[in-house]
């Protein structure tokens, strides 16, 4: 069982880091740069970003308690730990924190899109702040991979 939790271990690091990637840079351009219906590309990438951030809550609270009860006391003093911790922080302010903002901005926008309405601006301004919060996320992700080892130990 033991052997179990150090793959799922690595298995759980690999498909958060893995779709924060593949989504945000990979498919989320990918629709904006195929669709022609920028509306329909945006809500698209944003229920695969909603599919992201729960996998990382989950993923998150996996790696967590699998570091805390492997280094015991130890965990708080682990790059592992904060890694995972402050990804997770993130993940929870850009879905509970920015993601409704951006929702509601839209929603008020109506009927028009939000691109061509008075709360333009707004939302340039909200969307801008996603994505540097997400570009730190993928960032730390990619620490959190090159570090997975010292969760091990």
């Amino acid at each position: 069982m033991h052997r179990f939790a150090e793959h799922l271990y690595s298995i759980v690091i690999t498909l958060w880091v893995g779709a924060l990637w593949a989504i945000g840079y990979l498919a989320a351009p990918t629709l904006f740069h195929v669709l022609d219906d920028r509306a329909l590309a945006g809500k698209v990438a944003g229920q695969l970003f909603t599919y992201v951030a729960w996998l990382g809550m989950a993923a998150a609270a996996y790696l967590l308690v699998f570091v805390a009860l492997r280094k015991d006391s130890g965990a708080f003093k682990s790059s592992v730990f904060w890694l995972v911790f402050l990804m997770l922080a993130l993940t929870v302010a850009g879905y509970f924190g920015i993601q409704p903002i951006l929702t509601q901005l839209k929603a008020d926008s109506f009927p028009r899109e939000v691109m061509e309405s008075a709360l333009r601006d707004r939302f340039a301004a909200w969307h801008g702040v996603s994505s540097i919060v997400y570009l730190i996320q993928s960032l730390l992700g990619l620490m959190l991979v090159a570090l997975q080892g010292r969760g091990l130990r």
